[in-house]
């Protein structure tokens, strides 16, 4: 538990800095609300992790992988990652060069979430139970929590003294730091010691060339897109809710039509025996047509939040409030309550049904966006602003703990790190990829209509709880409507 705790906090760290802080950032700076939503797309990288998921569960990591083993190995490299692009986007000036301070940010978003992709494998594979899950996922999140609104605070109080260089600078030293941490505590210990340095060395070298290629593929990528926006006419100005919304039912589209062949699909067949796409093709074979109503329930149980997250500090700045007093309520009113959120919900989800818990987290969820409605309009006052930080960052805890438990369960603990990356992705996929079109949203109903729609969307989740919170696993050569009913032992042991 204590290493996941640790793990948690290295993921949690730069979350805020290419999100919520880098949002109130920009805002700072002067950026317009309609480009600062679309920044909310670099949070999007993440839910395409299942794409190079496979590679962790197939590949270690040279050096770092000899002596350290497979997951840690690929977490080492995460960190370091994740330390090289917070210290490149201290010194991205988004006033100079906007696409500059983008590439950086998604570049800290690809490695914090390999680091979370490794993490969550090695988490799934030494506790599939659901007794075993819950202390680990709530020591996970704890951990991450800690790390996101500790930063986020850290960062704002600074920043309005020192500016944003200094700010990002030092929540680097801390990615930094946290490095030689886990080289001392996820060392596998049944493996000869006699060759750590040359490891290490071997690691470090890796590295290096691994993150240099990485910058250059997401710089050349960056550029093709941008060349494209604008051959194609898009602007801040454009409205592109209708695109997202159209772009948001392909996913059901194509999977709907892909269903029966995988089902009818035989056990040694290509489809389901590919290391690439095996795992992903597993967990629909398992399933049947009941996995698009799982789908939709985990693109839809955390949407409010993920929107909320976009525009709570523009919604903050507007109202008054200095980044100080922002600071001050993302660090002690925010990681106090979202740890006792995460605690109850943890607790929780070992202790009730999941249909009750996951019930509980959405309505929990939905209180603390409606928080936000509240807060805007009320005068700029220290106690408005903590008690809303509070709702919110307690019902988003309570719900991000019942929800992982919920992922794991679902997961083949033979393709543990691929079906959570693709699990988690998606539940996270369409949230973010609408949060992108979140200011022309904001613009046609304000900020009050947009906090009551988080809000109505957390609570809407509720009605596929029926259908989803005990899904069916098929036998082989089972139809698609013939399942048996499974329990939280069957969901785990393929």
């Amino acid at each position: 538990m204590a290493l996941f705790t640790l793990l948690g906090f290295s993921a949690g760290l730069p979350f805020y800095l290419f999100s919520t802080v880098l949002f109130l950032r920009l805002t700072r700076n002067g950026v317009d609300l309609m480009t600062i939503s679309f920044f909310a797309w670099v949070a999007l990288l993440p839910t395409f992790k299942f794409l190079w998921a496979p590679l962790l569960d197939r590949y270690t990591v040279p050096g770092f992988g000899r002596f350290w083993g497979k997951r840690p190995g690929w977490i080492l490299l995460s960190q370091l990652g994740i330390a090289s692009s917070m210290v490149a986007l201290a010194f991205a000036d988004p006033d100079r060069n906007l696409a500059l301070t983008a590439l950086w940010a998604v570049a800290l978003a690809f490695w914090t979430t390999t680091l979370e992709v490794a993490a969550d494998a090695w988490r799934i594979e030494l506790a599939p139970e659901k007794s075993q899950q819950a202390p680990l996922v709530a020591a996970t999140l704890w951990g991450y929590r800690s790390a996101m609104v500790a930063a986020g605070s850290i960062t704002l109080i600074i920043a309005d003294g020192a500016g944003w260089t200094t700010a990002y600078l030092v929540i680097a030293l801390g990615a930094f730091l946290a490095f030689p941490i886990l080289i001392a505590t996820s060392a596998d210990l049944s493996l000869p010691s006699s060759n750590r340095w040359s490891a290490l060395g071997a690691g470090l070298l890796t590295s290096a060339g691994v993150l240099t290629a990485m910058a250059a593929i997401f710089a050349g990528v960056g550029s093709v897109l941008l060349m494209a926006a604008a051959r194609a006419g898009l602007t801040s100005e454009t409205n592109i809710t209708p695109i997202v919304l159209a772009l948001s039912m392909l996913p059901f589209i194509v999977m709907a039509l892909a269903i029966p062949r995988i089902r009818r699909a035989p056990r040694t067949s290509r489809l389901r025996s590919s290391p690439a796409f095996g795992p992903y093709v597993d967990f629909f074979w398992r399933y049947g047509f009941a996995s698009l109503g799982i789908l939709a329930f985990v693109s839809l149980y955390r949407m409010g939040d993920v929107l909320a997250l976009t525009l709570s500090k523009p919604l903050v700045n507007s109202v008054g409030y200095s980044l100080t007093q922002i600071g001050v309520a993302d660090g002690a009113v925010a990681l106090a309550s979202s740890i006792v959120g995460v605690g109850l919900g943890s607790w929780a989800a070992a202790r009730w049904s999941r249909g009750w818990a996951l019930a509980v987290g959405a309505v929990l969820a939905a209180i603390g966006n409606l928080s936000f409605v509240w807060l805007a309009n009320q005068p700029p006052a220290p106690f408005v602003l903590y008690a809303a930080t509070a709702a919110d960052q307690f019902g988003n805890g309570f719900a991000g703990a019942v929800f992982v438990v919920y992922l794991s369960l679902l997961v083949n603990p033979q393709h543990p790190g691929s079906q959570f990356a693709f699990l988690s992705a998606f539940a996270f996929m369409l949230p973010r990829l609408l949060a992108g079109a979140s200011g022309s949203i904001e613009r046609v109903i304000g900020y009050d209509g947009f906090f009551l729609l988080t809000a109505v969307l957390s609570l809407a989740a509720i009605a596929l709880l029926p259908l989803v919170a005990r899904p069916r696993l098929l036998e082989e050569g089972e139809s698609t409507s013939n399942s048996p009913d499974i329990s939280d032992r069957c969901v785990t042991n393929s």
